[in-house]
This record gives C-alpha cells, sequence and structure tokens, in this order.
C-alpha cells in the first residue's frame, strides 16, 4: 500500500505542474476541479463535489436506469418487494459482495448504514429525507423526543431470511426515489466501529445524535463496496484505484486522481494538453469561447438541467455573520441583522438583477428564467406564475419604500460571497453590483469569493448575508425542490430564514398526497406566494452541457446516457 500510494503522489505531482507531460496515461482518468471536497462520508455526503468521488467509492441499494429520471434498477439490493399498502419495503441483498477491506457485505451493514444516519441526522447531512417517512419527522432525538432508539430500531431491520425490512410510519411515494441517492450508500459496520465511528448499539447511540460527520474517521478512511477504492488524500489531490475485488465488471480505467485546481487557466491548459480528461469548466460564456471547439475535446450540448439556482437574502443574519454588517445599523455604514426582512428590499433586490442579460452574457442565450425554484421537467412545475424582470425604475420604487424610507434616506453597505473560482457566480454577483449601485449612490454591495466548503458551513449557520447557491436533486420529485427552498423546516431554511404559514401548509398537504393533480394545484400556491414574497433572487436555469477530452468515452458522457441525477461513474468508462 506505501509503494502504491507514493507512486500515485508522485504521478499525481507531475501532471499538476509538469507542462512537458505530453499526456496522461491511458490507465489513468485525471480530473481537476476548483474546490475542495468537503468529505467522503455517505452519512453526510450533501454537495456535488462530495458526492462525484463518494458515488464511486460506495453503492446505494438501487439506482437509475440509465438516462432515466423515474426507472429503478437493482445494485446492491436485487429485489424489492412493497406491503401493508406501501408502508413496508422488503430488500433481497446481493450475495458475495465485498468491502474494500475485505469483509464480505451482510444484511447487518445494511441496517447499519440506515439506523447510523437517522441517529446522526442533523442540518449538515441530507438524512431529513430519509428520516421523515421512517421516523415520522425530519428531526433527530435532540430535537424531537418522539425520535426514540425503539422507534429508529424498528423503522430498519433485517429478518431471519437476511432480507432487509423498511417499516414507514406513513406513505411516501417518493421513498424508492430516495434510497437511490448517494447519502443512502451502504457502509461496513465492523469497519466503522473499529476506526472510532458509532458501534451501532443502544447503549452508545445517544452519544451520536445529530452528529457533524464531515470529518469523521469514515470520511477520511472510507471502505465501500464500490469500483474504486482510496488509496491517499490531502487537500489537493484523491487518488483512487480500481478495486480488485469488485462483484461487478471490472473497470477499464484503472487509477483515478481528483485535483483541486483553483485556477481556471490551469484546468483549460491541462486539458487541452492532455494531463486532465475532466474539468470543471467556468460557465458557457467562457466555455464556448475557451474550449469548444478546441482539439482533443469533445462537447456535449442541449441536456437536461434539474438544478435551481437562486441567490439567498438572509433575514436573520447571525454568529460570524456580524462580521459581514459593517456598522450592523442601517446608517450608510452597514446593515442589520435582519435587513431582508423587509419585503420591499428583498423586492427592490430581485428587480435590480439583470436576468436577460445574464443569459446572453453567461448562458450564450442557452438558459431560462424559471417561475419557481425547481426543474421545468417536473410535475407542478407552473409556468404561468409571474416572473420578476430587470426593471430599475420599480427596484428603485420598492427601495423608496424600505424601511419606512430611511434606506434610500441613509443608503446601506452589503457584503456577499459567492463560491471561489467560480466566474458564472462571480459575474452574477457582478451584475447586482453594478445595478444596485447604479439606482443610488449611497448604495454599496461589497463581494467577495470565499471557499466552497466553508461557505457551506457558515450559510448552514445563517452566517451568510447574501450567497448564491444551488440545489441539484435528491431524489426525482418536485418536493425535493420546494419543500427545500421554501419551508420553514426545509433545508435551506437557516439559509435564507424566511417564513410564511401559508407555503408551510400548502407544503406539507402537497407531500402528503398523492393525487398528482392536487399537489400541482398547492405547488402553483407557493409559487405564487413566493413571487410576492420574493425570498429569492431567482437565477436563470442553464442548458446543460459537459465537455471532455476525446480520449476518453463511455457511458455518462453521451446526450443518450446521461443522466442528471447521478454523478459520473467512472467504472463505464475507456480511456484511449
Amino acid at each position: 500500500m506505501k509503494k502504491t500510494a507514493k507512486k500515485f503522489a508522485v504521478l499525481s505531482s507531475l501532471l499538476l505542474v509538469s507542462a512537458a507531460l505530453a499526456a496522461s496515461p491511458a490507465d489513468t482518468l485525471v480530473i481537476q476541479s476548483a474546490g475542495d471536497v468537503p468529505t467522503m462520508d455517505p452519512g453526510v455526503t450533501y454537495d456535488t463535489s462530495s458526492s462525484a468521488i463518494v458515488d464511486n467509492i460506495y453503492e446505494t441499494l438501487i439506482t437509475y436506469d440509465g438516462a432515466s429520471l423515474t426507472k429503478l434498477i437493482p445494485l446492491l439490493g436485487t429485489k424489492w418487494t412493497p406491503s401493508n399498502s406501501g408502508k413496508t419495503y422488503t430488500f433481497d441483498l446481493r450475495k458475495n459482495v465485498k468491502f474494500h477491506s475485505g469483509a464480505t457485505m451482510t444484511c447487518n451493514d445494511a441496517e447499519y448504514t440506515f439506523e447510523r444516519n437517522l441517529v446522526t441526522n442533523s442540518g449538515a447531512s441530507g438524512n431529513w429525507f430519509i428520516a421523515e417517512p421512517l421516523t415520522g419527522t425530519q428531526s433527530n432525538a435532540a430535537d424531537d423526543k418522539t425520535v426514540t432508539w425503539a422507534k429508529i430500531d424498528k423503522s430498519v431491520e433485517c429478518n431471519s431470511a437476511g432480507q432487509l425490512v423498511f417499516t414507514l410510519a406513513a406513505v411516501d411515494p417518493a421513498f424508492l426515489s430516495k434510497l437511490a441517492y448517494t447519502g443512502m450508500a451502504i457502509v461496513e459496520k465492523a469497519y466503522s466501529a473499529k476506526i472510532g465511528e458509532w458501534d451501532g448499539t443502544e447503549a452508545t447511540w445517544k452519544t451520536w445524535i445529530g452528529k457533524d460527520l464531515t470529518g469523521s474517521e469514515l470520511s477520511k478512511k472510507p471502505s465501500g463496496t464500490g469500483p474504486y477504492k482510496l488509496v491517499r488524500a490531502d487537500a489537493n489531490n484523491h487518488l483512487l484505484q480500481a478495486f480488485d475485488g469488485y462483484w461487478g465488471e471490472k473497470p477499464s480505467i484503472k487509477n483515478v486522481i481528483r485535483q483541486k485546481v483553483p485556477e481556471l487557466a490551469a484546468r483549460q491548459q491541462a486539458l487541452l494538453r492532455g494531463d486532465a480528461d475532466l474539468i470543471e469548466g467556468a460557465g458557457r460564456a467562457v466555455d464556448e469561447a475557451q474550449i469548444k471547439g478546441k482539439p482533443g475535446v469533445t462537447w456535449v450540448d442541449d441536456l437536461p438541467n434539474t438544478t435551481a439556482t437562486a441567490i439567498f437574502m438572509n433575514e436573520k443574519i447571525g454568529g460570524k455573520g456580524s462580521s459581514l454588517l459593517g456598522s450592523g445599523k442601517l446608517d450608510g455604514k452597514g446593515i442589520p441583522p435582519n435587513f431582508f426582512s423587509d419585503v420591499n428590499v428583498r423586492r427592490g433586490f430581485s428587480y435590480a438583477f439583470d436576468y436577460q442579460g445574464y443569459i446572453k452574457d453567461v448562458q450564450k442565450g442557452k438558459g431560462m428564467q424559471r417561475t419557481v425554484l425547481m426543474p421545468d421537467s417536473f410535475p407542478g412545475y407552473d409556468s404561468k406564475v409571474k416572473k420578476y424582470t430587470f426593471d430599475a425604475a420599480k427596484a428603485t420604487q420598492y427601495f423608496k419604500t424600505a424601511w419606512g424610507g430611511q434606506l434610500w434616506k441613509n443608503g446601506f453597505v452589503l457584503t456577499a460571497n459567492y463560491r471561489a473560482n467560480t466566474p458564472a457566480s462571480q459575474t452574477a454577483m457582478e451584475i447586482l453590483k453594478k445595478n444596485i449601485e447604479a439606482i443610488n449612490p449611497k448604495f454599496r454591495v461589497n463581494i467577495q469569493s470565499k471557499q466552497w466548503s466553508e461557505m457551506l458551513a457558515d450559510s448552514r449557520k445563517g452566517e451568510e448575508a447574501m450567497i448564491l447557491i444551488g440545489w441539484a436533486p435528491d431524489y426525482a420529485d418536485a418536493d425535493n425542490f420546494m419543500y427545500t427552498f421554501y419551508a420553514s423546516d426545509g433545508y435551506y431554511s437557516p439559509r435564507a430564514n424566511w417564513k410564511d404559514a401559508s407555503v408551510d401548509k400548502w407544503l406539507k398537504q402537497a407531500r402528503s398526497t398523492i393525487n398528482a393533480a392536487e399537489r400541482n394545484r398547492l405547488y402553483s400556491l407557493v409559487g405564487n406566494r413566493a413571487y410576492e414574497q420574493a425570498p429569492y433572487i431567482l437565477v436563470p436555469a442553464p442548458v446543460a452541457y459537459q465537455f471532455h477530452s476525446s480520449r476518453v468515452t463511455g457511458e455518462g458522457l453521451t446526450k443518450a446516457t446521461f443522466n442528471p441525477m447521478t454523478s459520473l461513474y467512472w467504472k463505464g468508462l475507456t480511456k484511449k
């Protein structure tokens, strides 16, 4: 292992700094991204950077069938049977599956995985959406006393035949889709306990309630059943190797190197030289101008986009966020913590964003201004809901009314953060800054870049004043977007701190019925109310595209096989 790790470290360094290297080896896939990888623990994986790696180290019970957003097929589970009017699901598990540690997967590992997710469920993870159908609440035992060990233990068990049995607290039509999410990947019980994770017993569960697993021992030393195993990782490099004991078809590509390369130009040159195979781009405007059509690059366009992105306006800025407030008052030298609690401020900002300009300049005309923060391809999307347009006169009108006229009279200084090394995010903030400051010389918006993992953590605690952040679906259902963004107890609520009693009522009604027409009606009500209250600035959704080295081919890299619900699976790739 030490010799292998040394070999990978040397190779990684060469690929990163040597312009003389003509091309990366055919048995090695090189991926370069702008940011870091917050975690490799499935139990807390809730961002695309982490899931891109975790999806290749670990595996879930079921997954999506090719490019389909609705058809699910077996993975570690070979068959599932619903019963009890949809409140019980019994899974047969795949035999002779090995973890990277060498141990054989059993039903106990699967049971432990889901119990661990329920015990550690917190705002840092996506386990709230699996906790709700299994325990009847999104909360953990510390926040909801109805969550007991007995309830957790009963919700997922192994029967005498070695089958995994889920017992739901209430019918959930999206339950199977939720099981396909990265965070539901199966982890090894004995190995986890050995390296210092929860041991899976009632005697110790209380000490692990709501624990943040981001920097867990399992994140540092993962052991999954997936086609690739981690060899070594540091702040800038993740080195992985094909797992010889993998139960499925052996990968064609033996080695994978994931590098953090903040500089866009360095990533672009690495791709064009052949040193890198997949890189994080900079948005359509930049990528089309600097990458599309270049020798050795394959460009795939007009792909489905199931993400939603917004500029958040936090109505209750707290904690370390006070450093972003300046004077902390509406005196022309800062903003108060509740600056965005005035709907007129939010409406003013919403009218100050140039949506069509963003589509033209950043998305090269290939973008869509949506009415709500959910994919227009999902049932429940209502195209008739009103949209904000760039209108300086209307923005001025609302700013003059905000805070009883004091905002217009005194002005303000606001500091907003965006993810470092992402030109599209930076441009969006620059557009907003320019237009806001043009309305009144007393208005100032300072924008600054911030490391992705830090911004995620701080925004989760309500410590960011204004940020741009997106959402990729965990499961293919409108609820995953509408509840996430608009519910006062939704995942993104701490980042915006917006609450509307009617919206909360409609969203709860929508997730408690399987009547599609009724759900659609309720989501339209939410959309119209959100337009009135303007809790977010809706960033136009791009038409998706991707590009990669022409040396690499395989599943997920073509329009026919691309699935926006999953990460790119390296096992389906070949390289020449």
